[in-house]
Formats: C-alpha cells, structure tokens, sequence
C-alpha cells in the first residue's frame, strides 16, 4: 500500500485534521491518489451536524462497499463526528461491517499505528519511527486545534455527545505545534474549538483564550493569527482587548447568533440574549474598526414563528455581517431538539433560508464595494484557475493575476472589482 485519499465534510476541526493526517502519511511514504476509489487508504472524515451532512457520508459510503469487494486489500477508514465516541462504534461497525477502521474525531493516532506496524513489522524498537503526527501539510495557512469536544448542549446540537466534553491543550503544547508550523512554511494558522471562548477552563491556572494568544503572538515566522468559532456567552471584553491590541491577530471574529428571537434563544439554549449580543457586537467594532465579522443562523428551528423569523431577518439587516452561514433545522438524534415537533414545514425553511441568503449576497455586495480602488494586503496562499489566490485581514477572499511566485508572501493589491463572495484585483 503507497496511495491514500481523503474526502472531508464539515467543520475546520475536520480540515485540520485531514491536513494533520495527510502529513503524517506523506511523511510515511504515502503519496496521495487522484481519486478516493483508486487510493491504498481511503479516509472518510465525517461530519453529522446536519442531516444533509449524515446523508452525504452514508451516499459516499454506499459508493465505497462496491470498491470494498472488488479491492479488498485496499484500507476504508471512517473517522470523524459519525464515529462518534468509542461506546457507539460497535453501533457504526455493525452497520457498515465493510469498514476496516473506525476512528474518533480527531484521533489519527490509531490509524498511523496500525500503518507502521504493516510497514514496520518485527523492526527492534530502536529503530522504529515515532508515533508522533506532523502537524503540517505544507500549506501557508495552517489550522491548529487548541481543544477538543464542547460543554455547551445547546438544544439543536449533535456535537457535545459526538465529540465529548471540553479538553483543552496547555499553552506550551500549542505554542511549540504552531511554532512547528511556522518553520515549515506556515504563516497564518488558525486556532480551534468547538467554543474557543471557553478554552483553558479546564486547565491549571486556568489560563484564557486571551493568555493562548499572547504566547502565540510571539512566534517570529508567524505573520498572522486567526481563532474560531467564538461564543456569544463566554466572550469577554479581555479577549476582545487583547485581539485589538496584538498586530498578528487579524480584525475577523466568527461570532455566531443562530437566532434574533430572545425566545428562540432560549429554547435553544444559548445563553444569551439578543441585546447582549448587540453589545458584544459594538464592543468588537469600537475596538477593532473595519473588522469582518461572521455568523451563523439557523431557520425553521421547532415553534419559530414568522414574527420570530423576521426579528432575525431585522437584526442581519442591523448589523449588516461580512458572512452568513445559514442552515435549514434538521433534528438531530440524542438532542433535546430531536423530542420537540420539527413543525415549520420543509418548504417554509427552504423560503426563510433564501430569503436571508437574498438578504445577505445585497449586505455583503454593499459592503465589498466601498474597497473598489483600494489597496489591501493579501497573504498570498495558493494559484487557482491560473490566478493567485489570497485573503485580506478581514477574511476576505482576493485574486489577481501576476507572473511571480507569491505564494506564501505579503501583496498589495488595488481592488478593481468586487462582488458579495470575492473581489479581484491588480498588484501595487
């Protein structure tokens, strides 16, 4: 076996992890395959958040049983949120007995064992490789998850029983991986968790988000910090200082809202109220000007009511967000959710979810318009369809034409078109 392939749906934490893991197997010897069907390792990393989701790993799944049986010796491994933790594997095994591998969101570790030991055989111990993963794909923008699992169970949401409860890594541990990124060529990463607000609660001392990214500041080849997804509940007015104050951190904060109903809040059990979010929101912006600033909403949770819906219509409308990540409610087994009458019709979701998609493409093609003719800086990440490809501080997606190698370098580009999901642009 020399070829691997991995397909990844979901949240950053998965992209993170696949990048984790294609690094680990490169490092192997592994090479990647064209296509999933043709690889010696197939990986499925899997989300389950949203029934759409579920249903396209269990199609990619389906797919898969056939290649199973007409390539044996080839390895299907499935990881991720639809493995979910060890006590409901033998539910998942039992299910799709044609999988080899059953893996824990994210723990590659597993896997990379099982690997080495084909590769390896009866080596002396000595001259075993370590089992340590290198947490690096080579790209300039890297991911780097500083804790795991979420304690919040807001009624809606599959993750807390999938992924567990809060574990945070100790500040040093993650200074050295991301300092580990940086000297392989990273030099923007992103920090994770499901609630990175809440992050070091669990440990010694019990050092905060804004401590993790002090430390992290001082990283010398680091050029920028990221970190998502915050919590309405559990930001503070430290940890909005602090980002404001260190020049790595970039102005773009993920703050999702999920409703503009104080009742829908409630029963969804957010923590918040929608006057105490606008707050937050006001106390982002007086402290970091021209900030980008993102969300996530959900339409047709159980009992919305139409007034219910046009409050959250109002409040995108008030706030005018950079992005707007909006999902129809679909229940979810386990959660409180699940028990209540999923009683807004399917057609009436999909009108309320076009509807603020409608809303949301004129805010943000507003919004992308007033950087015409001016000149941003971009960090340079990759070439796509012969243009490079890069972002601005603020998250916003830029491409532009040019001869030289950029990647992984600074550019000042004039803005010479504009549309709601990116802009183009020419450089200084």
């Amino acid at each position: 076996m020399n070829t691997y392939a991995i397909w990844t749906i979901g949240c950053q934490m998965n992209v993170a992890d696949s990048r984790r893991l294609a690094a680990a197997l490169e490092e192997m010897g592994y090479r990647q395959a064209a296509r999933l069907e043709e690889a010696d390792v197939m990986v499925l990393n899997t989300c389950v958040v949203r029934q759409s989701a579920e249903d396209r790993v269990i199609g990619r799944l389906s797919s898969l049983k056939s290649v199973k049986r007409q390539r044996p010796d080839a390895l299907l491994v499935l990881m991720g949120c639809f493995v979910g933790q060890a006590n409901e594997r033998q539910r998942v095994q039992q299910a799709y007995p044609f999988v080899d591998l059953l893996l824990g969101p994210s723990d590659i570790e597993p896997l990379l064992c099982f690997l080495r030991q084909r590769t390896v055989g009866a080596r002396p111990a000595a001259e075993q490789v370590s089992t340590a993963a290198p947490p690096h794909d080579g790209s300039v923008c890297a991911y780097t998850a500083i804790m795991h699992g979420c304690n919040n169970f807001c009624s809606y949401c599959i993750v807390p029983y999938r992924r567990g409860p809060e574990v945070s890594r100790p500040i040093a541990e993650v200074v050295a991986e991301v300092s580990q990124l940086a000297a392989a060529g990273a030099r923007e990463v992103t920090l994770l968790g499901q609630n990175v607000d809440s992050y070091g609660r669990d440990l010694p001392g019990r050092p905060t988000l804004a401590d993790l990214l002090v430390a992290v500041h001082e990283i010398p080849d680091l050029w920028r910090i990221r970190f998502l997804t915050s919590h309405p509940k559990d930001m503070t007015p430290q940890l909005i200082q602090t980002a404001a104050r260190l020049p790595k951190v970039c102005e773009h904060i993920e703050l999702p809202v999920q409703s503009g109903d104080d009742e829908i809040l409630r029963r969804m059990n957010r923590g918040y109220t929608v006057d105490h979010y606008r707050d937050l929101i006001a106390q982002i912006r007086a402290a970091m000007p021209g900030v980008g600033l993102a969300t996530d909403v959900i339409v047709g949770f159980p009992g919305e009511t139409a007034a219910q819906f046009e409050h959250t219509r109002a409040l995108l409308e008030e706030i005018r967000f950079d992005t707007v990540h909006i999902a129809a409610y679909s229940p979810r087994a386990d959660t409180a959710a699940a028990q209540w009458p999923d009683d807004v019709p399917a057609a009436e979701k999909e009108r309320r979810r076009i509807a603020l998609e409608t809303l949301q493409e004129r805010i943000a093609t507003e919004i992308n318009a007033r950087l015409l003719g001016q000149t941003v800086e971009i960090l340079v990440e990759t070439r796509h369809k012969g243009k490079w490809r890069g972002r601005t501080r603020t998250n916003k997606l830029v491409f532009f034409s040019d001869p030289r190698d950029w990647r992984g370098q600074f550019a000042a580009v004039r803005i010479t078109w504009t549309g709601p999901w990116s802009l183009q642009g020419e450089v200084v």
